[in-house]
């Protein structure tokens, strides 16, 4: 079977934004509430606050965002919900008001495509919320209730509010607030199959999935596939899976995952013994303990035969998200670190994804901190921005740091060196997380054209043409790009 995923996530950079944490309306709206009482935007979030983020305030941004250099954003859920996360669904047919409705997503939308901006919708299909409709008809009507096969109820009465008594029915993660679809029924089934199909027929360009792996209906990931693809071939189905991700990957279900097992060893390998360690032990995606070059090489070439080529050039890849703590929190506020590690991100197979905040050294512990609002400008870190911008820039002018080959080149100690290749044209990445200089003196035989240009950081180059051998010294805590381009 010939696997087929989307092209244009091939050359993506996506921006992950949470809406009501973003950016909040400066221009009059119509609104349901005009004198809401939204948390202060810089204070700390909590588990309930909401701070007003809207998307209005996400289509001032885009000017913003485009000039970053991103070309797709992922939205955490944007519908009707009664938590500031809204991954409690209420009505998977209306965007919460809260965030302007329908009306203004539909304006978003409109706008991030007149900048050729991808927009991915998170789709919360293994559970619903005690809010939504059919489930709240359950508890009005219990057993006479016409939704009852909907769900997974184990006995009666219903206890959704309550812990001293037992639930009785299905929640995600023992949550009565998520009650769990019973993907079994064949009307659940078709109802979340129109969901999506609705959702991609009025333009968006594909489903990030929220623990698709809780579903275990077999055949339910190929349909929704197969009719997610015959409205748009080219939507990009990527679901929330952390671990080894074969069972999903294997071309008649999702396009690529979030890719944490590339998340877990960069941050090792960059960070090390910096990473601290409260802010990284309640996650299965393992930045700690530090990895050496060849350790972080291993890991690196077992990801990239775990999937097909195909699939690893659309995967989502990430150095942090709204389920973990923030890179710059990760890292004890290490500016080197965070910076190798999105120079590792950016020249990675797959489409690396930047978390709202992190390209501006916004801080945030777990749950709810990685939360906040994003920053004032005046709170921007502007050396991490820069970082991000060249990196982001070079990516697009690029091919080979797209859809080039991989091909590791030299990892002893600290230092780990590597070639993305794409027909002529052949870039050499290298990455020094030690803490001096070092030196390494590589055989460049397998290389079509000797190195000549600088893309970016400060290593020393020497090339000595008879024998093809590169001499290249990175300072301590830098990286570089070198281009080979003949």
């Amino acid at each position: 079977m010939q696997i087929q995923t989307p092209d244009w996530v091939k050359h993506a950079v996506f921006y992950q934004i949470f809406p009501d944490r973003f950016a909040r309306s400066k221009q009059p709206h119509r609104r349901l509430l005009h004198e809401a009482r939204w948390e202060d935007w810089e204070a700390m979030p909590t588990l309930q606050g909401y701070k007003g983020g809207d998307l209005w305030g996400i289509i001032e941004q885009l000017d913003y965002i485009q000039d970053l250099g991103i070309n797709a954003v992922y939205f955490t859920p944007i519908f009707q919900s009664a938590s500031n996360h809204r991954y409690h669904t209420h009505d998977y047919y209306q965007v919460d008001p809260l965030l302007g409705g329908n009306e203004a997503f539909k304006e978003l939308l409109d706008a991030a495509h007149q900048r050729n901006i991808k927009v991915v919708l998170d789709g919360v299909f293994n559970h619903s919320s005690r809010g939504f409709f059919f489930f709240h008809d359950v508890l009005e009507n219990g057993t006479l209730s016409p939704w009852v096969k909907w769900f997974k109820i184990h006995d009666w009465p219903l206890a959704p509010y309550t812990g001293e008594l037992p639930a009785n029915y299905e929640g995600w993660a023992d949550n009565r607030a998520l009650p769990v679809f019973n993907h079994d029924n064949p009307e659940v089934r078709e109802y979340i199959m129109e969901i999506a199909e609705y959702w991609i027929k009025l333009g968006i360009d594909g489903w990030r999935l929220d623990v698709p792996f809780e579903v275990k209906t077999p055949g339910f990931w190929q349909e929704f596939r197969d009719r997610v693809k015959a409205i748009n071939p080219e939507a990009y189905i990527v679901g929330e899976v952390w671990v080894d991700s074969r069972e999903w990957l294997d071309g008649t279900q999702f396009d690529g995952v979030m890719n944490y097992l590339f998340t877990g060893p960069t941050i090792a390998f960059t960070a090390g013994d910096r990473v601290v360690l409260e802010q990284v032990q309640s996650r299965d995606y393992q930045p700690y303990p530090p990895l050496f070059a060849a350790e972080y090489a291993a890991k690196i070439q077992e990801l990239l035969q775990l999937y097909p080529w195909e699939i690893q050039l659309t995967q989502l890849n990430l150095l942090a998200s709204h389920d973990t703590a923030r890179l710059v929190t990760i890292t004890g506020g290490d500016r080197p670190s965070i910076e190798l590690a999105t120079l590792l991100l950016l020249t990675f197979p797959g489409a690396p994804s930047i978390y709202y905040g992190d390209e501006v050294g916004l801080p945030g512990a777990i749950d709810p901190d990685s939360r906040r609002g994003f920053p004032l400008e005046a709170n921007w870190d502007q050396e991490i921005l820069k970082v991000h911008r060249q990196l982001i820039t070079l990516r697009h002018a690029h091919p080979a740091l797209r859809t080039g080959d991989y091909q590791v080149l030299f990892a002893q100690g600290e230092l780990y060196i590597f070639a993305r290749t794409l027909e002529k044209e052949e870039l050499i990445i290298g990455v020094n997380a030690g803490t001096a200089a070092i030196t390494a003196n590589l055989d460049m035989t397998s290389l079509h054209t000797q190195p000549n240009k600088l893309l970016y950081g400060n290593a020393e180059v020497k090339w000595n043409s008879e024998n093809k051998q590169l001499s290249l010294n990175i300072p301590a805590r830098t990286g570089c790009i070198l281009g080979v381009r003949g």
